[in-house]
């Protein structure tokens, strides 16, 4: 692995694309390989444990496709896995999700203060540690969405059935005064329009992405890996174990540059290119 080596990125779906999408604003010249595990999409409702394995393989797959630096761009493998990757592979350096709760802690007027995530992310020590450490004196509502992944992955961003969705979850909370929305999924970002138009525009909504990118590209300086493709030219690659063709649509619906869609096999605990 040297400088021009890709930056691995996976998540359980599309909603790693939205951390992309981010990682191209701020490192344009990075090649980029992308993992979708959409065989087995959503993370968030499968137990932590199934979450780690599955981590894990897709770590081992990205760094045998070269990966100098793995973005877990996915809170359910965040929450589930960071940790123990960290662990399993100790020279590589590792990137992951959590709520920004803090931010939202800091700046929020009402002290109300509403989170957006999947059970797995509620469920895990990185969130209760988040909740601790930054937010004793902020009220925060939570509420996971059920549903709304799956919609994302269909690319229904402005359906009937995913507004509602997002309305059961955060009229509740507008009763309540929340000034502040954080969004602890990367699948939703992609429905920061449809939130915005709910919660109206005095509510803040918070993205972590642009964050992540932020700190990977402070690892790579300090690593001495920045670099990015010979002569300005990068690559970005897609690997997903669900329908290629589906997901190349998906790109275009989520309007994220297109490139090279290869599908990805399972075999037992270890993930193959097809």
């Amino acid at each position: 692995m040297n400088k021009t080596s890709p930056i691995g990125v996976f998540d359980s779906g599309v909603g790693g694309l939205s951390v992309l999408r981010a990682l191209r604003v701020q490192s344009p010249e990075e090649s980029i390989l992308y993992f979708a595990d959409q065989e087995h999409v959503p993370y968030g409702s499968r137990p932590l444990e199934e979450v780690r394995q599955f981590s894990e393989a897709i770590t081992r797959f990205l760094l045998g496709q070269e990966a100098k630096l793995i973005v877990v761009a996915c809170n359910a493998a965040s929450a589930a896995a960071l940790h123990s990757l960290r662990e399993t592979f100790p020279s590589i350096p590792f990137v992951g999700m959590e709520p920004a709760v803090k931010p939202a802690a800091e700046t929020t007027r009402t002290g109300v203060v509403g989170v957006l995530a999947t059970p797995a992310t509620f469920q895990g020590a990185l969130y209760a540690s988040v909740v601790e450490r930054f937010a004793n004196n902020v009220t925060l509502l939570q509420n996971t969405c059920p549903g709304l992944v799956q919609q994302i992955e269909q690319g229904e961003l402005d359906a009937l059935k995913t507004r509602r969705i997002l309305e059961m979850a955060l009229e509740p909370m507008l009763k309540q005064h929340i000034d502040t929305v954080v969004l602890g999924c990367t699948h939703y970002p992609f429905v920061i329009p449809l939130i915005q138009e709910i919660v109206g525009t005095d509510v803040r909504v918070i993205d972590p992405a642009p964050a992540i990118a932020r700190q990977v590209q402070r690892l790579l300086i300090s690593n001495q890996q920045k670099g990015g493709a010979k002569d300005g030219e990068r690559i970005t690659r897609f690997f997903t174990s669900g329908e290629p063709h589906r997901f190349e649509s998906l790109l275009t619906r989520l309007q994220i540059e297109l490139g090279e869609v290869q599908k990805a096999v399972w075999k037992g605990i270890k993930v193959e290119a097809a």
